[in-house]
Order: C-alpha cells, then sequence, then structure tokens
C-alpha cells in the first residue's frame, strides 16, 4: 500500500495532529511538498502533502483562506501540513474553518518534526511501496511462466486471472476464444470478437480498453492485447477486471503478453516446419506414393490420411498461373483477407480444425493454396460458410469483395486417389472462375447439367465458326438450314418427327440436311459431328 495521511498520522516519530478532515485520511499521498507560494497550485500535480509555515500567506484572514484552500481542493492536494511555532503558534481559526468547510485535511506539524523528516518518510513509504510491487510482480511472473512450462497457455490464464481477481481469454488470428479462465468467461469473451478484428486491424503492438462502468451493458472493465512479432498480430489477450490494474497486476499482464508472444512466435515456427513435411506428404499422395506418403505424414498427419478427405484448391481471382507444390515463402494464416484472401481462408480452415481438434493440410502453390481437409468436418464447413459469407457479401454489392477468391473442392478420397481428387479440385476451380463463384464443389458438376459449361468464349467462338456458313446460307434467304438441323437432331434423326415439328415434308428436310453436309463438307452419319453441332447449336442459343 502507498502512504496515507492515516499512516503519516499514526507515526509515531511525526507527532501529526488533525486539526481539519479527519475523515478523509485514507487518501493515498504521492508527495510530501513544501512551498511557501502564496498560489502554489501551478506547481502541483495532485495527490500530494502540501507543508507550509504560511510565511507569506494572511493566514487569519476568512475569505482569503476560504481562496487559498478552494484552489488547492481543486488542484487535487490531498492534505495540508501547518507548522506551527514559526509564523503562528497555533493554526489560525481562519485556516481550520476554511479546510473543513472545503473537506481538505489539515494536519498540525509541532515545531520539533521538521518538514524533512516528512517527506522523508513520504519517499520511504513509496520506495517500499514499489519494491514490494515490484516483488510481488516478479513473483507473479515466475508462477505465470511456471504455469506456462507445465500446463500451456490454459494454466497460464488460470494464473494470470488470478493474479488480476479478474478473467483472461486467448483468441486466435481469426478472433475465435481458444481458451478462457474461469471457464465462465468464455461466453463473455465470445462477445469481444468485434472488438478483437477491430483491435487486428492496428500493428503489433496495440491494446484497447473497453466495457467499465461507463457502459451499461457490462460492468467490468477489459483490456485487448495483440500478441506477435510481425506486421499482423497472431493471437490476443483479454483481461476483465472489476476496475483499473495496480501496479502488481500490471507486472502479471505485461507477463502474461510476453510469454503468450513467445509461445505464439514458437507455434509459428513450428507451423512452418509442419508445413515443410505438407509440402512433402502432398507430393506424395499426387505421385501416387501413399505408402510413403503415411510414412512421413506420421503422427503429424496420418490421423488425416486414415479417413476419407477432400482436396481444396484456392486462388485469387485474379492468380494468373501457379508455382509447384514446393514453394512455401509464406505461410498460411498470417494474411489479412483484403491483401492475402487465400492466407484468410487458410485461416478459417486451420482454425476450425483447431477449435474443433482435428487435422488439416494446408500448402501453399505459388499463389494457389492446395488443402487436404476430413469430410465433413468442421475444416471443410468452415471453409463452404466463408465461401457463403462471401457470395451473399459479392450479391449485396459490399466493397471490396467482388472476385476477391475462387475455389474448388474435389469428392471425397482416399489416399490411393488423391490425384484423382486433386483433378477434381482442379476442374471444379475453372468452373468456379467461369461462373464467377467463390466455391465450387465437383459433386455439384455431376448432379448439374453440362450446359452451363458452355458459356466460355473459346466455346461460343467455335460454335459461331462452325456454323457460320449455315447463318450465311439461311441469310439469303435460300431455306432454314439452322433451324432444320436443330429439330433434326433434337429427334435424334427421326425423320418424320422432325419434319413434323417444322411443318414440312420429310423429302424436304432430307434435302435439307443434304445441303447442311455440303455446306460443312462433314457427314451428319458421324456421331462426333451431331454431337460438335448439337453443342454448337446449344452454346450458340439465344438465352
Amino acid at each position: 500500500m502507498p502512504p496515507t495521511l492515516a499512516s503519516l498520522v499514526h507515526h509515531s516519530a511525526l507527532k501529526l495532529a488533525v486539526r481539519a478532515g479527519g475523515d478523509r485520511l485514507d487518501v493515498p499521498v504521492r508527495w510530501a511538498h513544501v512551498s511557501e507560494l502564496a498560489d502554489p497550485v501551478p506547481y502541483m500535480e495532485g495527490g500530494e502533502l502540501l507543508l507550509i509555515t504560511a510565511l507569506k500567506l494572511d493566514a487569519e484572514d476568512p475569505e482569503a483562506m476560504r481562496r487559498y484552500v478552494r484552489r488547492l481542493a481543486g488542484a487535487g492536494v490531498v492534505g495540508l501540513g501547518f507548522a506551527v511555532g514559526v509564523n503562528y503558534e497555533e493554526i489560525p481559526k481562519a485556516l481550520v474553518d476554511a479546510a473543513e468547510e472545503e473537506g481538505l485535511p489539515l494536519l498540525e506539524v509541532p515545531r520539533r518534526t521538521p518538514f524533512l523528516a516528512i517527506s522523508k518518510e513520504v519517499s520511504a513509504a513509496i520506495a517500499a511501496d514499489q519494491y514490494r510491487a515490484v516483488t510481488a510482480g516478479f513473483a507473479a511472473q515466475r508462477e505465470l511462466t511456471r504455469q506456462a512450462l507445465t500446463e500451456g497457455p490454459e494454466g497460464l490464464l488460470t494464473a494470470l486471472a488470478s493474479q488480476v481477481h479478474g478473467w483472461a481469454a486467448l483468441y486466435d488470428a481469426s478472433g475465435a476464444v481458444v481458451a478462457a479462465a474461469p471457464e465462465w468467461a468464455g461466453r463473455r469473451a465470445a462477445r469481444l470478437t468485434a472488438d478483437v478484428e477491430r483491435l487486428r486491424e492496428r500493428p503489433v503492438p496495440a491494446s484497447a480498453v473497453v466495457g467499465g462502468p461507463e457502459h451499461s451493458d457490462h460492468d467490468d472493465r477489459v483490456e485487448l492485447h495483440s500478441l506477435g512479432t510481425g506486421r499482423r498480430p497472431r493471437a490476443a489477450l483479454a483481461v476483465g477486471t472489476a476496475s483499473a490494474l495496480g501496479t502488481v497486476e500490471r507486472y502479471a499482464v505485461h507477463s502474461a503478453i510476453a510469454l503468450l508472444t513467445l509461445t505464439t512466435e514458437r507455434s509459428r515456427s513450428l507451423q512452418a516446419a509442419e508445413q515443410r513435411i505438407g509440402v512433402a506428404v502432398l507430393r506424395m499422395l499426387l505421385a501416387g506414393e501413399p505408402d510413403h506418403a503415411r510414412a512421413v505424414a506420421g503422427e503429424l498427419y496420418g490421423g488425416l490420411l486414415d479417413a476419407p478427405f477432400r482436396v481444396l484448391v484456392a486462388e485469387p481471382a485474379s492468380a494468373r498461373g501457379h508455382a509447384d507444390a514446393s514453394s512455401h515463402a509464406r505461410v498460411p494464416g498470417t494474411a489479412d483477407r483484403a491483401e492475402d484472401p487465400v492466407g484468410a481462408l487458410a485461416e478459417v480452415m486451420e482454425s476450425a480444425a483447431a477449435r474443433s481438434g482435428e487435422t488439416v493440410l494446408v500448402v501453399p502453390e505459388g499463389e494457389r493454396l492446395v488443402a487436404l481437409a476430413a469430410d465433413e468436418g468442421a475444416a471443410a464447413t468452415a471453409v463452404a460458410a466463408y465461401a457463403a459469407a462471401l457470395e451473399d457479401a459479392r450479391a449485396s454489392g459490399a466493397e471490396g469483395e467482388e472476385d476477391e477468391l475462387i475455389a474448388g473442392l474435389s469428392g471425397p478420397a482416399g489416399p490411393i486417389a488423391a490425384a484423382a481428387a486433386y483433378k477434381q479440385a482442379e476442374q471444379a476451380l475453372s468452373v468456379a472462375r467461369r461462373r464467377g463463384r467463390v466455391l465450387v464443389e465437383h459433386e455439384q458438376l455431376a448432379a448439374g447439367s453440362v450446359l452451363p459449361l458452355l458459356a466460355d468464349d473459346a466455346v461460343k467462338a467455335f460454335a459461331d465458326g462452325l456454323l457460320r456458313a449455315l447463318h450465311e446460307h439461311d441469310a439469303t434467304g435460300r431455306g432454314d438450314l439452322v433451324a432444320s438441323l436443330r429439330a433434326w437432331l433434337s429427334r435424334h434423326g427421326q425423320w418424320d418427327a422432325a419434319a413434323a415439328d417444322l411443318g414440312v415434308h420429310r423429302h424436304t428436310l432430307r434435302y435439307r440436311m443434304r445441303r447442311v453436309e455440303e455446306i460443312l463438307g462433314r457427314s451428319l452419319d458421324d456421331p462426333d459431328v451431331r454431337m460438335e453441332l448439337w453443342l454448337a447449336l446449344k452454346a450458340t442459343a439465344p438465352d
């Protein structure tokens, strides 16, 4: 505890006596200051015990004393010490009355007690309080370090909550709560995700204070601190207390920030090493070497390869190509969505997998990202939800959401079929790009129609070229070969049915089909020719 007026009054060697404001002696004293100025306020910071002899004061003038005391109280002076036996044998009544009226503690200092003795006592008490705070802070640091080493982040949060007499929570890079202490604090921490998201937009280190008595929704005061050493925070710490932190509590919070930052950066190094293993595992799977892939994966990714998984391929919509899977200069999970949408998607997958305790393999491939996630697992589900949210944002016209990410997802597969699953994901990615979609699943291609695939500009160009001569013939008014061809193909070459659809004789239709063959120089007896003509007609059909 810092020194108070009460502790000074109770100090037997000082012999101080209370003459006014006896009910306010429990206030802390920041310093003891001697000043004989008629107005010492410009030199006060607040929290001082002012010591005077009234050398330049008319201490017997009631009005002058009221102004003097009012000025001192307004400046935050916590007490006034008056030395008797110097200029006045006793404290003048005008000063006593003014102090009582203003509620400012007034202490009588006997002649045998020098002001220096009071200053030394205040200084010694402040130094002792600071020493106790530092000692307690080091003890808190040792306990937090022990918990971090033996119990991990969960143990550290438990110790921190105890030290600050409140609660603590840890957030991952996506802003999700990964641990909290006590257990009930998880619900409170989850309501701060928007505040954590705003904190993540600021360079590291960053902090913010939310809640407190001035907020009607929550009475606790919460400090948020970003964690990490890079440009973007990799995690965040929340500390909730009933009031502002004291010196010891501040030591504990700073120690927790340092320890959690070290843990985070260590995890980052481990993630880079895991990623290199992931690159090797992916290469072996795509090369058709599942047994070797299992051996390299070990316990790190082995569980993922024991169950059906899906392959995801994602890239920025502006990507022009990709490097091979050995490129791993960027670690996914460190980027902002607006700057690196693929890295943001990796964060979503890794955070979802971490919360559910499942394994996910995420590998950068140049501008692309290749990932293996358990079929129907948390990571795959999070990808679908994230893509749906981006689709909704695009539909609402949200600024900055257009064309930022495209992805393709394979069907369920195992290690033996990994290469085929990768091709499925690439096919789905290609379709997503053509359709302007964020995510396309390969299973959706088989369940839908092939016709939307004909929207590609190259397909339309091919169709226009194939049918151009027929359209030019019809433009001269010498027949309706395009419509006749469409009717004949739609009826699978049945002359009578097609002629009835056109309202012409079957001999007329036969003549038209011979003209089609002559103009195109291709035989309609060839099934490949019929297929190409039918697709060309569908590709050029009006919407």
